[in-house]
């Protein structure tokens, strides 16, 4: 899954994206080096961030969808967004997929649009909102929490009428946890299969990454890919990525060595 973040400012690459060409250049570049699904977001939801308007975000991302689809008919593409109005017309624009860092929490009308939709729905972890979720977070045990946390949203999504062969869960690595969260988390994946749902992890130049390996957003790529294989041997299904290049060599490579085991 390739980022395109439509935003001033996202931790990574808020304001980068700022034409409709460089959008579309972007997304062919990412399709090209091998990207599966493209995630198009209009809201920062980096730590301390503040929320933006549904009208603001829409403005945002409802264009961008509407380019993508024209020049790349087939490729899914994800809404990344909370709000029940910006998903609906992105759906009508051509979305495919509902990615929700609030696991369907934050707008009572999300459940909704995704019933009548019918279309996959990634729900997320996360301690908090983006505003305070890095405000000292504290777990007694992070996996048994999160897996706890998640099985309810998919009960509770499932008695809305959502199908769980439509549900992604996400651990969310980096939203409201510490860097030894995030460690744990990663290094008990396989854990989370338990939920009878594909696992996606969006960890790509997160600031846990920095803090280990000492570099500025941009150059944690390498890093990311890192933990990208190690995501692929625990069994995770999508990886949320900036740098589809890299990421897509270090899986190919990773999935070479399981299948020659």
């Amino acid at each position: 899954m390739g980022i395109l973040n439509i935003t001033p400012d996202s931790f990574s690459d808020g304001g980068t994206l700022t034409s409709e060409k460089q959008i579309i250049e972007q997304a062919l570049k990412m399709v090209r080096a091998g990207a599966d699904i493209l995630d198009i977001g209009g809201e920062s939801t980096r730590p301390f961030s503040e929320p933006v308007s549904p009208e603001e975000e829409r403005k945002r991302v409802i264009p961008v969808i509407k380019s993508i689809r024209l020049h790349l008919p087939s490729i899914p593409i994800s809404i990344d967004t909370t709000k029940a109005r910006v998903a609906r017309e992105a759906i009508v624009a051509g979305a495919n997929i509902i990615n929700d860092i609030s696991a369907l929490r934050f707008d009572p009308d999300m459940i909704g649009v995704a019933v009548e939709a019918e279309c996959p729905v990634i729900i997320m972890h996360m301690k908090g909102t983006p505003g305070d979720m890095q405000v000292d977070p504290v777990y007694d045990d992070v996996i048994q929490e999160i897996i706890s946390f998640l099985q309810e949203r998919i009960a509770w999504a499932c008695s809305k009428g959502l199908s769980k062969e439509l549900l992604v869960v996400d651990p969310g690595i980096g939203f409201g946890k510490t860097v030894e969260h995030n460690l744990r988390i990663l290094n008990h994946l396989a854990e989370f299969k338990v939920l009878g749902c594909p696992i996606l992890v969006g960890h790509s130049r997160k600031s846990f990454i920095g803090k280990i390996v000492n570099r500025e957003v941009h150059d944690r790529d390498v890093a990311t890919a890192a933990l990208s294989s190690m995501c692929v041997v625990n069994g995770v299904s999508i990886l949320r990525v900036h740098d589809v290049d890299k990421t897509v060599q270090a899986v190919r490579m990773t999935e070479a060595l399981l299948a020659s085991s």
